[in-house]
């Protein structure tokens, strides 16, 4: 369940009282560790992601802006 489909129901059950219980189990929770923790400044891409130096690019963008930032390709 998405995050908008929770917000919906929550929507047409919140003046009733499974709307707390409803809130409890079925809403998306805070992500404090893991992969969807960590997002590309520039697409919001979750895999492949270059935090090294502080960059926290994808590796797609970071080829795109590597130039810019001063890397050199050495192949």
């Amino acid at each position: 369940m998405t995050t908008s489909d929770a917000n919906k129901v929550l929507k047409q059950i919140e003046h009733k009282s499974k709307g707390i219980k409803f809130k409890k189990h079925n809403l998306p929770k805070d992500r404090k560790f893991g992969k969807l923790t960590k997002k590309c400044r520039r697409c919001g891409r979750t895999g492949a992601h270059i935090s090294k130096y502080g960059l926290n690019l994808c590796r797609q963008c970071f080829r795109d802006v590597a130039l810019e930032l001063g890397f050199k390709k050495f192949s």
